[in-house]
């Protein structure tokens, strides 16, 4: 199942890592920027993900998480800035016996802001 449409409201997500360019190594061991289908620049910002508490509740451990933009999210998510991610999904996927989920997001907000529909 891809892109599956996840709500992280009832969590806090704070900048662990500035967004940057995402990048990976080609077969010939060369640093290239990620690109999406339609040669448009993605952009990755790690996050810590920690579910907000309710009265008399404990919160419980957090996780980081990567999260791959579909666009520049700008130069304002500093580390420690917590966020908002606009239009999130999540995907599973499996590969050399290797499994997990990858998070992906339209842009983010600082937490308060106005979304827009690419941050």
């Amino acid at each position: 199942m891809r892109n599956i449409p996840v709500n992280l409201q009832g969590h806090k997500l704070m900048v662990t890592e500035a967004p940057a360019l995402k990048m990976f190594e080609n077969d010939k061991g060369v640093q290239e920027v990620a690109t999406d289908r339609n040669g448009v620049q993605q952009f990755i910002v790690s996050l810590f993900a920690k579910r907000k508490a309710q009265p008399g509740e404990f919160a419980g451990k957090g996780e980081e998480i990567k999260v791959t933009l579909t666009a520049d999210p700008g130069e304002d998510f500093e580390e420690g800035t917590y966020i908002e991610l606009i239009d999130a999904t999540v995907s599973y996927w499996e590969r050399n016996g290797r499994s997990g989920l990858s998070f992906r997001a339209n842009g983010m907000t600082p937490l308060g802001a106005k979304a827009s529909a690419a941050a």
